[in-house]
């Protein structure tokens, strides 16, 4: 009898931490420090934005105070790229996935790892494309933030000059880029 109160204990516990872990994968977290007096990128954080000026990738990095401004400057703006580069990688993986999915659909032969390698390299050539937009420092701490930016139209001229791609997979990205990026700004992947 103890032994089925130690196993039904256990079953429980393993019960309720697949139950939270269930619950966490679909929470979606708003991003807001609250610091008073900062910009709305600071408090939102990083970002994927469709609004009226276009479809756009914001990543928002901070530096903590330090003796040399100008580091602590070039910190923040490579933390805030390196948030960009996060969720283009992000979405690229759902291009990725869409367009494998609609080539074996289609009954196409396609070799995922030569996808994905194209993919990889077209996200590190956008990379190049981010661009710091707007730096805050915070009176108070001192602390640097900077945002980067990246637009999808960036990205599909990028795309348009890429020699080295599947011409059915630079097709479906032209075609399905912004529907794809839509789709994850608005929350749905």
């Amino acid at each position: 009898m103890k032994k089925f109160h130690v196993i039904a204990k256990l079953l429980f516990m393993a019960l309720v931490a697949v139950s939270f872990s269930a619950c966490s994968s679909k929470t979606k977290v708003e991003s807001d420090l609250g610091i008073k007096g900062a910009p709305d990128w600071v408090n939102e954080g990083t970002n994927i934005l469709n609004n009226k000026d276009g479809r756009l990738f914001h990543g928002v990095g901070s530096a903590s105070p330090m003796n040399d401004m100008a580091l602590q400057r070039s910190i923040a703006d490579d933390r805030a790229r390196a948030e960009v580069a996060k969720i283009l990688s992000s979405y690229m993986d759902v291009v990725t996935s869409d367009y494998m999915s609609s080539a074996k659909a289609g009954s196409a032969n396609v070799a995922e790892e030569a996808v994905s390698r194209q993919i990889k390299a077209l996200t590190k050539v956008n990379l190049t494309g981010a661009r710091i937009i707007g730096n805050w420092r915070d009176p108070k701490t001192n602390i640097i933030y900077s945002i980067a930016e990246l637009d999808m139209k960036h990205i599909k001229s990028t795309l348009a000059g890429t020699q080295d791609m599947n011409d059915d997979l630079r097709r479906y990205i032209g075609n399905n880029a912004d529907n794809i990026f839509d789709r994850i700004s608005k929350g749905k992947e």
